[in-house]
């Protein structure tokens, strides 16, 4: 990651700033000719890993994602270990991601930082702002999920597909719905089934 310093001070700040800034426009360009090249790769590339821990600020052990990838910038995004996500995912990462160990990604889901102020002169000159994601540890977020700026996810829980995550959601629970809402606790029940009323074998 070669992202100079005040560009990530300046999007990882709170409050509005604006975009433009010559040193931002050229560590983007930079970032987004190095997400094309990983998007060629194939899995097998022993490349692949070298461009991914060039690219985001934090690649743990194991991570593996799937092409195509989206994303602002990767150096705004952390990732813990063993962790999964699926195709098109996308990282609208101005503001920092962080994602817990073992957390799975369904495909197609969006995680945004960055939104915009209402008053339209603000937007005219591109004017942004961006609060970090924390995603916790062993998480699974289903298929088509949007997850918005600001938002915590606990460990262990689950998010329902096609949700929209507008606030912090705890830990251990299942979460689904647009605004998402927490459905129930994670329980004895899912212990013994791992779908509706197909049982887990016994021994695993």
């Amino acid at each position: 990651m070669t992202v100079p310093q005040r560009v990530l001070d300046l999007m990882h700040s709170p409050g509005v700033y604006f975009c433009g800034d010559p040193e931002m426009d050229q560590a983007q360009r930079e970032q987004l000719d190095l997400l094309y090249d990983i998007n060629q790769t194939r899995q097998s590339d022993p490349k692949r890993r070298e461009l991914l821990s060039r690219f985001f600020a934090e690649t743990g052990d194991g991570l593996y994602i799937e092409s195509p990838l989206h994303a602002n910038w990767g150096c705004s995004t952390h990732w813990g270990s063993g962790c999964y996500a699926n195709f098109n995912l996308t990282l609208v990462d101005d503001g920092e991601i962080f994602i817990g160990d073992h957390t799975l990604i369904g495909p197609n889901v969006t995680l945004v930082t960055t939104g915009h102020p209402i008053r339209p002169d603000l937007r005219e000159r591109y004017a942004q702002f961006s609060e970090p994601i924390h995603i916790g540890r062993n998480v699974w977020i289903g298929a088509n999920v949007t997850v918005l700026p600001g938002v915590t996810i606990g460990d262990n829980t689950v998010i329902g597909a096609c949700s929209l995550v507008t606030k912090d959601i705890p830990a251990s629970v299942v979460a689904i719905g647009q605004p998402a809402r927490v459905l129930r606790e994670i329980n004895d029940h899912d212990r013994d089934y791992y779908w509706r009323d197909r049982r887990i074998p016994a021994g695993i």
